[in-house]
């Protein structure tokens, strides 16, 4: 017990103990126009008050790296720089507190368009093509389009964008979202993964893509800071 109460540090960022956040989906983000996936008050809120309970790190939950990876149109994006200032916002407040902020970012895959866990009675729901390593359907939604080597690359570059976004945003620690069946775990299947080409069939193929979208977010994120896989 007294380990969990003592400072931790990792590259150049120092925990002051090692009760953290984990990330968890809100599905309040900005919803319309240029700064769809922006953080808003509920979120300031949120973690905010984490970080003025005490928590060392507070960790956002999964945002996507382009508009087609997220799993509803309330996930939080870095995308684009429109969405820089809310984020800013939510690290001044956090760090404010004594906490450390970190963000968590991801790629839905086939999980895309599925929408939030409750409905929401003043809006349609809004569907779209989801993109996934073989056309393989996530359950009962529909079949996704199996990406292309050229798409494959344009994600991983994705990846590398938002995690340049998330250093300027302010975000002290970042995680790559590789499970819960999301793009990346969707690759490491062999049942969502039957590729036959190099990102499918052996582990080493399949593991190629989590390797690439790491190798290309290590380059992106600043090095005296932690990344998570």
């Amino acid at each position: 017990m007294p380990g969990l109460f003592s400072p931790l540090t990792l590259r150049d960022v120092t925990f002051a103990h090692r009760a953290w956040m984990s990330p968890m989906m809100q599905f309040a983000a900005v919803v319309d126009g240029p700064e769809a996936g922006t953080p808003t008050d509920w979120h300031l809120q949120h973690f905010g008050a984490r970080a003025i309970g005490g928590v060392a790190l507070a960790m956002v939950e999964a945002t996507a790296v382009e508009p087609v990876g997220r799993s509803s149109i309330y996930d939080l994006g870095l995308w684009n720089d429109a969405q820089l200032p809310g984020f800013r916002r939510l690290t001044g407040f956090v760090s404010g507190q004594g906490a450390v902020p970190g963000i968590q970012i991801v790629h839905a895959g086939r999980k895309g368009s599925t929408g939030r866990p409750w409905p929401d009675p003043t809006r349609q729901p809004e569907p779209w093509r989801t993109v996934s390593p073989s056309p393989i359907a996530f359950g009962r939604h529909p079949v996704p389009d199996e990406l292309s080597r050229a798409e494959i690359g344009r994600i991983v570059t994705a990846f590398a964008d938002a995690a340049r976004r998330a250093a300027a945003a302010g975000f002290r620690v970042l995680e790559i979202h590789g499970a819960h069946g999301y793009l990346i775990h969707q690759f490491l299947s062999p049942q969502a993964n039957v590729r036959t080409d190099e990102y499918g069939g052996t582990l080493e193929n399949r593991t190629r893509f989590a390797l690439e979208v790491a190798t290309a977010v290590r380059e992106a994120w600043p090095d005296h800071l932690p990344l998570f896989f």
